[in-house]
């Protein structure tokens, strides 16, 4: 086990208790010395880690401790790191981006030997299809989405025929070549799918809809037998 996977895993443990741990408790799950058991609860505490107590006494971490980005194992790095390279090859300019500095942060405070693993990371993202064409800004319906406002939108289905519709916008799926809305449709009283490169017209309108974004995503997931993410 490296380094940062312990201090990861004794994060781990100190939250499962709400009161003092002894500290040869600790070590024996570990499999750690004591005395490296109190120089990795030094470590946490210098990144800010709010643990109370001391040799002979115990230790308990205090709630509100945030994980930093030492804490990542180097699965989670190489997961962090595909994922965010797929998002920067995939999706609009302005998530891309984000994905980039994202992981530019993150890369910024690792340790020494994290960064370099960072770095140096083999999984890579092949070739695919270039971001398709859009007619309206992703950013503008992720809003929508974000903020549960209705849209009206024009939009022409597979069949050519086009139509006025006023939505609900609660999740978009990004796909090599298309992006898909996903909806409430208000002129067909159901859940919808629509091609965003189909979508000639997106106006966020001021009214929010009725129900939160995540009951409408769990009676679609329910609807379509999809398992959570």
């Amino acid at each position: 086990m490296s380094r940062s996977q312990r201090l990861l895993t004794l994060i781990e443990i100190l939250r499962r208790h709400r009161f003092p741990v002894a500290g040869a408790v600790l070590a024996d799950e570990l499999g750690v010395t004591l005395r490296t058991l109190y120089r990795d609860i030094g470590t946490l505490r210098e990144q800010g880690a709010n643990i109370e107590g001391a040799a002979g006494l115990g230790f308990v971490l205090r709630p509100g401790f945030m994980l930093p980005p030492l804490m990542f194992s180097e699965d989670e790095l190489e997961a962090l790191v595909l994922g965010s390279r797929w998002v920067a090859q995939r999706t609009d300019e302005r998530l891309g981006l984000a994905a980039r500095n994202a992981l530019a942060k993150i890369s910024s405070v690792l340790p020494r030997a994290l960064r370099d693993e960072l770095e140096a990371n083999s999984l890579l993202i092949g070739p695919g299809a270039s971001r398709p064409p859009e007619s309206i800004s992703q950013p503008l319906i992720r809003q929508a989405i974000k903020t549960e406002r209705k849209a009206r939108i024009n939009y022409q289905d597979l069949g050519g025929n086009a139509s006025e519709r006023t939505i609900w916008p609660f999740a978009l799926g990004y796909f090599d070549d298309v992006r898909v809305l996903v909806a409430w449709c208000e002129l067909r009283d159901g859940f919808r799918h629509f091609r965003t490169d189909r979508v000639s017209a997106f106006e966020v309108m001021q009214e929010r809809y009725p129900r939160r974004r995540q009951a409408l995503l769990k009676d679609w997931r329910r609807q379509h037998n999809i398992a959570e993410q």
